[in-house]
């Protein structure tokens, strides 16, 4: 199971890792989830990147590199402008197909 997932040169430590691959339109896709934590000094960065939505993917355990973008997401309700405070994060990444 991964440990790391790098998304545009940002590495999170990641838990609940899943990889998938779906069928849509007749494209093989990979989809992954997973949680990972951020913490009240980490909340602008993480959320900042979050923000641009489409990503360079990597998973170097599982050999993963592609192009993809955010299909799901949730927080915890943690207030992380509260020094000390960490907030549970769940994503979920699909890659982006390539137009033919």
């Amino acid at each position: 199971m991964a440990q790391q997932v790098i998304l545009n040169n940002t590495t999170l430590n990641v838990s609940n890792f899943k990889e998938e691959t779906i069928n849509q339109n007749g494209q093989d896709q990979h989809k992954l989830s997973f949680d990972f934590q951020v913490t009240h000094e980490e909340y602008h960065d993480i959320t900042t990147l979050l923000y641009e939505q489409h990503f360079d993917i990597r998973v170097p355990e599982n050999n993963l590199d592609f192009r993809g973008s955010i299909c799901n997401y949730w927080t915890s309700f943690t207030n992380l402008y509260n020094t000390g405070a960490v907030g549970d994060f769940h994503l979920e990444l699909i890659e982006t197909v390539k137009e033919s």
